[in-house]
Protein backbone atom coordinates (compact mmCIF):
# COMPACT_ATOMS: atom_id res chain seq x y z
CA UNK A 1 0.00 0.00 0.00
CA UNK A 2 0.87 3.57 -0.15
CA UNK A 3 2.24 5.38 2.54
CA UNK A 4 -0.81 8.15 2.24
CA UNK A 5 -2.63 5.55 3.97
CA UNK A 6 -0.45 5.47 7.14
CA UNK A 7 -0.27 9.27 6.56
CA UNK A 8 -4.17 9.65 7.12
CA UNK A 9 -4.36 7.16 9.82
CA UNK A 10 -1.32 9.19 11.82
CA UNK A 11 -3.08 12.35 11.05
CA UNK A 12 -6.37 10.64 12.57
CA UNK A 13 -5.10 9.33 15.58
CA UNK A 14 -3.11 12.29 16.80
CA UNK A 15 -6.00 15.10 16.16
CA UNK A 16 -8.74 12.90 17.78
CA UNK A 17 -6.70 10.91 20.53
CA UNK A 18 -3.34 11.93 21.01
CA UNK A 19 0.16 11.68 19.49
CA UNK A 20 1.37 9.50 22.64
CA UNK A 21 -1.68 7.00 21.58
CA UNK A 22 0.15 7.01 17.82
CA UNK A 23 3.78 6.42 19.26
CA UNK A 24 2.42 3.48 21.40
CA UNK A 25 0.79 1.99 18.51
CA UNK A 26 3.80 2.53 16.72
CA UNK A 27 6.28 0.67 19.57
CA UNK A 28 3.27 -2.24 19.69
CA UNK A 29 4.19 -2.46 15.52
CA UNK A 30 7.60 -2.86 16.39
CA UNK A 31 8.52 0.25 14.29
CA UNK A 32 9.85 3.46 14.94
CA UNK A 33 7.77 5.92 17.02
CA UNK A 34 9.31 9.14 15.30
CA UNK A 35 8.81 7.10 11.22
CA UNK A 36 8.12 9.41 9.25
CA UNK A 37 5.45 7.89 6.24
CA UNK A 38 5.88 9.73 2.85
CA UNK A 39 2.55 9.24 0.70
CA UNK A 40 4.70 7.97 -2.85
CA UNK A 41 6.40 5.62 -0.67
CA UNK A 42 5.28 1.95 -0.57
CA UNK A 43 4.45 0.37 2.94
CA UNK A 44 4.06 -3.50 3.38
CA UNK A 45 0.33 -4.31 3.51
CA UNK A 46 1.33 -6.29 6.36
CA UNK A 47 3.20 -3.76 8.51
CA UNK A 48 0.09 -1.37 7.67
CA UNK A 49 -2.27 -4.46 8.76
CA UNK A 50 -0.28 -4.53 12.15
CA UNK A 51 -0.83 -0.64 12.64
CA UNK A 52 -4.41 -1.12 12.06
CA UNK A 53 -4.89 -4.00 14.71
CA UNK A 54 -2.38 -2.13 17.03
CA UNK A 55 -4.77 1.27 16.46
CA UNK A 56 -7.86 -1.38 17.70
CA UNK A 57 -6.17 -2.71 20.54
CA UNK A 58 -4.68 0.73 22.27
CA UNK A 59 -8.24 2.34 21.51
CA UNK A 60 -10.09 -0.69 22.45
CA UNK A 61 -12.58 -0.67 19.08
CA UNK A 62 -13.37 -3.40 16.39
CA UNK A 63 -11.86 -3.22 13.06
CA UNK A 64 -15.07 -2.10 12.08
CA UNK A 65 -15.08 0.86 14.35
CA UNK A 66 -11.52 1.53 12.97
CA UNK A 67 -12.63 1.32 8.71
CA UNK A 68 -15.99 3.94 9.45
CA UNK A 69 -13.46 6.07 11.79
CA UNK A 70 -10.73 5.81 9.11
CA UNK A 71 -13.00 6.14 6.13
CA UNK A 72 -15.26 9.30 7.90
CA UNK A 73 -11.87 10.76 8.08
CA UNK A 74 -10.38 9.62 4.77
CA UNK A 75 -13.38 11.52 2.90
CA UNK A 76 -14.35 14.11 4.92
CA UNK A 77 -10.74 15.87 6.13
CA UNK A 78 -7.83 13.94 4.33
CA UNK A 79 -8.94 13.52 1.03
CA UNK A 80 -10.74 16.19 1.12
CA UNK A 81 -7.81 18.71 1.09
CA UNK A 82 -5.43 16.79 -1.02
CA UNK A 83 -7.54 15.06 -3.74
CA UNK A 84 -10.67 17.66 -3.67
CA UNK A 85 -10.81 17.57 -8.05
CA UNK A 86 -12.32 14.24 -7.45
CA UNK A 87 -14.83 15.84 -4.87
CA UNK A 88 -15.85 19.01 -6.94
CA UNK A 89 -16.61 16.96 -10.26
CA UNK A 90 -19.54 14.83 -8.50
CA UNK A 91 -23.08 16.66 -7.02
CA UNK A 92 -24.15 13.56 -5.59
CA UNK A 93 -22.59 10.41 -3.79
CA UNK A 94 -24.19 7.95 -6.07
CA UNK A 95 -21.81 10.02 -8.79
CA UNK A 96 -18.68 10.08 -6.91
CA UNK A 97 -19.12 6.52 -5.92
CA UNK A 98 -19.58 5.06 -9.45
CA UNK A 99 -16.51 7.03 -10.77
CA UNK A 100 -14.22 5.30 -7.98
CA UNK A 101 -13.06 2.51 -10.34
CA UNK A 102 -12.11 5.14 -12.86
CA UNK A 103 -9.88 7.20 -10.27
CA UNK A 104 -8.18 4.27 -9.45
CA UNK A 105 -7.70 3.25 -13.22
CA UNK A 106 -6.09 6.77 -13.42
CA UNK A 107 -3.91 6.26 -10.06
CA UNK A 108 -2.08 3.06 -11.55
CA UNK A 109 -1.56 4.97 -14.98
CA UNK A 110 0.12 8.47 -12.66
CA UNK A 111 1.08 6.56 -9.40
CA UNK A 112 4.17 4.10 -9.90
CA UNK A 113 3.67 0.53 -8.38
CA UNK A 114 0.36 1.73 -7.21
CA UNK A 115 -1.97 -1.28 -6.78
CA UNK A 116 -5.47 0.22 -5.57
CA UNK A 117 -8.63 -2.09 -5.53
CA UNK A 118 -10.94 -2.47 -8.92
CA UNK A 119 -14.61 -1.81 -8.64
CA UNK A 120 -17.54 -3.24 -10.83
CA UNK A 121 -20.94 -2.37 -10.06
CA UNK A 122 -24.75 -3.61 -10.06
CA UNK A 123 -27.89 -1.35 -10.29
CA UNK A 124 -30.37 -3.64 -9.32
CA UNK A 125 -32.89 -0.69 -8.92
CA UNK A 126 -33.18 3.10 -9.17
CA UNK A 127 -31.83 3.82 -5.83
CA UNK A 128 -29.33 0.75 -4.92
CA UNK A 129 -26.02 0.26 -6.67
CA UNK A 130 -24.04 -3.15 -5.35
CA UNK A 131 -19.98 -2.55 -5.78
CA UNK A 132 -17.92 -5.47 -6.17
CA UNK A 133 -14.46 -5.14 -4.73
CA UNK A 134 -11.62 -6.63 -6.12
CA UNK A 135 -8.64 -6.54 -4.36
CA UNK A 136 -6.36 -9.21 -2.43
CA UNK A 137 -6.13 -7.01 0.47
CA UNK A 138 -9.68 -7.78 1.40
CA UNK A 139 -10.31 -5.04 2.96
CA UNK A 140 -14.00 -4.37 2.27
CA UNK A 141 -14.70 -3.17 5.82
CA UNK A 142 -12.67 -0.08 4.83
CA UNK A 143 -14.76 0.14 1.51
CA UNK A 144 -18.05 0.08 3.91
CA UNK A 145 -16.30 3.15 6.07
CA UNK A 146 -15.79 5.08 2.81
CA UNK A 147 -19.00 4.73 1.17
CA UNK A 148 -20.59 5.82 4.97
CA UNK A 149 -18.27 9.05 4.80
CA UNK A 150 -19.36 10.09 1.38
CA UNK A 151 -22.41 10.30 2.20
CA UNK A 152 -21.56 12.34 5.39
CA UNK A 153 -19.53 14.46 2.52
CA UNK A 154 -22.65 14.66 0.31
CA UNK A 155 -24.83 15.17 3.23
CA UNK A 156 -27.19 12.16 1.86
CA UNK A 157 -29.10 9.52 3.79
CA UNK A 158 -27.64 6.81 2.22
CA UNK A 159 -27.64 2.80 4.06
CA UNK A 160 -24.76 0.73 3.52
CA UNK A 161 -24.76 -3.03 4.04
CA UNK A 162 -21.52 -5.75 3.85
CA UNK A 163 -22.76 -8.76 1.59
CA UNK A 164 -19.84 -10.19 1.82
CA UNK A 165 -16.08 -10.27 1.68
CA UNK A 166 -15.94 -8.39 -1.75
CA UNK A 167 -19.51 -7.06 -1.89
CA UNK A 168 -21.39 -3.86 -0.38
CA UNK A 169 -24.96 -2.74 -1.17
CA UNK A 170 -25.40 0.76 -1.16
CA UNK A 171 -29.08 2.42 -0.83
CA UNK A 172 -30.19 6.31 -1.47
CA UNK A 173 -32.75 6.95 0.59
Amino acid sequence: MKGVIVQCLNQLIEERFSKEIWKQIMIDSKLDPDTVFFGHHDINDAVIMEVVGNVCKNLNISLEDAANAFGDYWVNVFAKKHYFAFFISSKTARQFLEKMDQVHVKITETVPNAHPPRFKYETPDNNTIIMLYESKRGLIDFLVGLAKAVGTYYKEDIEVTKLDANKIKIVFK
